[in-house]
């Protein structure tokens, strides 16, 4: 049941899916919808409807006052925080889509990176608390990430830091929707381990039977959660791919803390459902990797505690910050739990 108290409405606009809900204080959900997204060939003005039908679905759920609405989005997020630059997986190019959802939803918006809303998530509410210096790798369509220190999203000089996924670490390799090759999600995302999939099936061979049973042997109809599901039951071929996938996700993470040097990495988004056997050969492929292993501390690497809700629930939270209900410098270690 939706509490009197004030509520904040949060949005993650993913590469195939739009979830909104409404957002207590404490970061819990008390209400949500799910639409698929429109395609990235669709114009942005048919996933704008999208967003403001959520919303107002989620508007009429509310008994008491919306404070605003968050938006997390799966792209490239201006300094200002008012538009998205490029979204690799969807049609938006430079589009004001802040102000234009203020405008027609009669409330305040924030507008946030998805990857960065789930940080803070992460951060607030979960298996990020207490760390300093959090980074978080999300694993969905793509891969996009974000770091926390001491209480800040870092959003970088232009509002584009957290873009992992389109780390090159395969010279000249697959192509990528960014434009460029060899992106570390061409690898290690949802999208990757479709695609192997697939390949695997087209090839019509004995191995992948008992994963062909899950797309009724129809390679086009096989999806990353066809794996999940085919490895949770023990199939050979699945493990193989999820296994390939997660090395290639602790092959990244080493880069990525070469770098960065965080305290603790967590790992959300769709994919990271799969748990430890996507993380497992992760964390094995990160100790073998990681620059000056043996010499230094090991950062831990964690499944994200929201789950697919993060992206939202931050987004929802990041409302609370704008409205001046806690700072993001807020103290470490406040939130649930």
């Amino acid at each position: 049941m939706v509490t009197e108290q004030a509520l904040t409405i949060g949005v993650d606009v993913g590469g195939t899916k739009v979830v909104a809900g409404l957002v207590d204080e404490s970061g819990s959900v008390v209400a949500q919808t799910r639409r698929d997204t429109p395609g990235r060939t669709t114009q942005p003005s048919v996933v704008e409807e999208v967003i403001v039908d959520a919303v107002a679905e989620m508007l009429a759920a509310a008994t008491g006052p919306v404070l605003g609405v968050g938006l997390g989005a799966a792209g490239f997020v201006s300094a200002d925080r008012r538009t998205v630059v490029f979204a690799p997986h969807l049609a938006w190019r430079d589009e004001p889509i802040r102000d234009r959802l203020a405008q027609r939803l009669g409330l305040p918006v924030v507008l946030d990176n998805d990857a960065k809303a789930a940080a803070w998530a992460e951060f607030r509410f979960g298996a990020g608390r207490d760390e300093s210096r959090l980074l978080l790798v999300t694993l969905g369509t793509g891969i996009g990430g974000a770091l926390v220190i001491d209480g800040r999203v870092e959003r970088g000089r232009h509002g584009l830091a957290g873009e992992f996924g389109h780390m090159q670490v395969v010279p000249e390799g697959e192509r990528c929707e960014c434009g460029n090759r060899g992106c570390w999600e061409q690898y290690s995302s949802g999208r990757a381990m479709q695609r192997e999939a697939r390949e695997m099936l087209e090839q019509d061979s004995p191995y992948a039977a008992g994963l062909a049973a899950y797309c009724d042997g129809d390679p086009a109809r096989v999806e990353g959660h066809h794996v999940t599901q085919a490895a949770r039951a023990g199939d050979v071929a699945a493990l193989e791919l999820m296994g390939d996938v997660g090395r290639w996700l602790g092959v990244g993470l080493a880069n990525l803390a070469a770098a960065l040097d965080p305290g603790r990495i967590v790992v959300g988004g769709g994919v990271s459902e799969a748990g430890d056997l996507l993380l497992e050969p992760a964390r094995e492929m990160f100790g073998r990797r990681l620059t000056g292993r043996g010499h230094r501390p090991v950062a831990p690497i964690l499944a994200a505690e929201l789950g697919p809700l993060a992206g939202m629930i931050g987004a929802a939270d990041l409302v609370r910050v704008e409205a001046g209900q806690h700072s993001e410098a807020t103290r470490l270690g406040t939130g649930r739990g």
